[in-house]
């Protein structure tokens, strides 16, 4: 996974946590509901860098 990839899902999280955070303060659903998907987005990212980075460990293996 190249950095740049993984920092902007790392940012993306971060984003999310806050934002969620934020609706919990203030009430706003809209604000919880949209920090969590950018939550669940990254680690989607995530998961799809790491398939990523263990098929190319297995390519450079054979």
């Amino acid at each position: 996974m190249s950095i740049e990839d993984r920092a902007d899902a790392v940012k993306k999280n971060i984003e999310g946590k806050a934002q969620e955070a934020i609706g919990e303060l203030t009430g706003d659903p809209e604000d919880k509901t949209q920090g969590k998907a950018k939550q669940i987005e990254a680690e989607a990212e995530h998961a799809k860098e790491d398939v990523k980075d263990n098929v190319k460990k297995t390519i450079d293996k054979a």
